[in-house]
């Protein structure tokens, strides 16, 4: 008997919505706190007044709600044991459900090999049962527990490192150019799944690939063509004003357009590092993706916490760092002492799990190719609300690079066939794992 609780058909309509809804959240959310003004509100002259500019803070907040999927750990541990009737398998009264009948049997043999074959179909559900000392090692994977879940502190360093770049490079540019540049993920997953995990890939994901950098690139161009008007000072901190050096001919608002880009785009690298070490770890050993994602955050948490302390000894303390985003004083002061703040943080995390979990239920239901296909749409969601709340103007080559991003990523993922008859190929191997945990 299966231990997870695979939801019906008729749920996946409202796990897909969840899905989209919660990923929209989290990254309007996240701007809408950019936006928040935190000093100086009242000085008449809009120059000198400062938003919520803490990159690290937010990275924290994320693993905060990575952490709350324990909650949803605990509940369906309690569904299992008093509404589902299934017995835990690291429990002591655990034993294999006999899938064949050998009371009548007198054929020692064949009831031997019927208990074997049902041990290892209960076995392979439920890789912590203690039955599986009685299967060959290459039949029943390792369970990642005690010492071994540190390895999971690797993968959520690299998030500690992607998040947080995004969350600064989200500062400089609109909310639908950072969902977009995100797309340049499938970039790196696929080049570092064919370096590092052997992966093979064929001619038209290559093609799509070079579709996805210049997607990529004329979101970024449409972005310091035509930038959004933003009241953005630098991070540096302090109380005078901020002067951005850029190339003549540029205004600093394009500057930080394409800074912006180049910091979120750059930041993929971390997170496609992160996919490849989670898929090698979760290649070799048994635990369930959910709990993956809640030991990173409890991980991530906590060393996000202890660089915060030092990066506040070492820069946040000094005349050049004050007011910034290293500042950990002024930064929690801000956090606590503005209600808005406070507010969509907790929303945040909120969406951070909901996301995680909605998310991880449409890979099981369908798979993870639809889900990172569906994950895709989001950003058309994103760029509708930001339009209709006036936080940037339509771009017409913003939607090209759109409209060559999802169709690069579609092509990529084998959604989509190639248009030409010699790039086709019966099956196209999966390169996102089984459960791709992405958080954000």
């Amino acid at each position: 008997m299966a231990t997870t609780i695979t939801p019906g058909r008729a749920l996946i309509p409202f796990l897909v919505a969840m899905m989209l809804f919660t990923g929209v959240c989290n990254t309007l959310l996240t701007k809408y706190q950019d936006n928040q003004c935190v000093r100086n509100c009242d000085d008449p002259d809009p120059k000198k007044r400062k938003n919520f500019e803490q990159p690290v803070i937010q990275t924290l907040q994320m693993f905060v709600g990575e952490m709350g999927c324990w909650l949803v750990v605990g509940l369906i541990s309690l569904y299992r044991r008093y509404v589902g009737g299934v017995s835990s398998p690291s429990s002591g009264n655990y034993r294999p459900i006999a899938t064949v009948d050998n009371e009548n049997n007198d054929d020692e043999d064949s009831g031997a090999a019927a208990d074997s074959a049902s041990i290892h179909s209960t076995t392979a559900l439920n890789p912590n049962s203690s039955d599986c000392d009685a299967l060959k090692p290459h039949d029943c994977p390792s369970v990642l527990r005690g010492w071994r879940v540190t390895l999971l502190a690797l993968p959520a360093i690299c998030d500690i490192l992607g998040t947080t770049l995004m969350n600064a490079g989200l500062l400089l540019v609109a909310a639908s150019i950072y969902q977009m540049t995100r797309g340049a993920l499938v970039l790196f997953v696929g080049l570092f799944s064919v370096v590092f995990l052997r992966r093979h890939l064929h001619l038209f994901q290559w093609l799509s690939l070079v579709g996805v950098m210049l997607g990529v690139a004329v979101v970024g161009l449409a972005g310091a063509i035509q930038p959004d008007q933003q009241k953005h000072h630098a991070a540096g901190g302090g109380d005078g004003d901020h002067t951005v050096v850029q190339p003549q001919g540029f205004s600093a608002d394009a500057v930080r357009v394409i800074l912006g880009v180049v910091m979120i785009a750059g930041a993929q690298i971390f997170t496609a590092t992160q996919f490849v070490l989670e898929e090698w770890i979760l290649e070799r050993s048994a635990i369930e993706p959910l709990r993956v994602v809640g030991w990173e955050g409890l991980f991530g948490f906590w060393v996000t916490l202890l660089g915060m302390v030092v990066l506040h000894v070492a820069i946040g303390r000094t005349e050049a760092g004050r007011y910034g985003p290293f500042d950990m004083v002024e930064g929690w002061r801000q956090f606590w002492e503005y209600r808005s703040v406070f507010v969509s943080s907790i929303l945040i995390m909120i969406s951070i799990g909901g996301f995680n979990f909605f998310g991880l239920s449409v890979t099981r239901s369908v798979s993870a190719t639809a889900r990172s296909t569906i994950d895709t749409c989001r950003t058309l969601f994103i760029w509708m609300v930001s339009l209709g709340l006036g936080w940037e103007t339509f771009k017409w080559l913003q939607v090209v690079g759109f409209a060559l991003l999802v169709y690069s990523t579609f092509l990529f993922n084998g959604v989509v066939q190639p248009p030409f008859k010699f790039l086709r190929v019966r099956e196209v191997e999966e390169l996102l794992p089984e459960e791709p945990i992405e958080h954000n």
